[in-house]
């Protein structure tokens, strides 16, 4: 099953996201995205929240506890 960083970057190309856009949408730097995008920081809970839902995805999807991005 692919980790959150697989996850997160699948998700930012399968919608033809800009890593400086996913950034400006949840509200934090490029650089701190990107490291969250290459697994250098794991990102804080507000944060999980925030992608989950500007990706419209469950954030077990995005945690890789679940292959199903169905939010419930």
């Amino acid at each position: 099953m692919p980790d959150f960083p697989d996850r997160l970057r699948e998700l930012r190309k399968t919608n033809d996201v800009t890593q400086v856009n996913a950034a400006n949408a949840i509200g934090c730097s490029n650089r701190y995205y990107q490291k969250v995008e290459y697994g250098e920081v794991k990102p804080v809970y507000d944060k999980i929240m925030r992608l989950a839902d500007f990706f419209d995805v469950s954030t077990d999807y995005l945690l890789g506890r679940t292959d199903n991005p169905k939010r419930y």
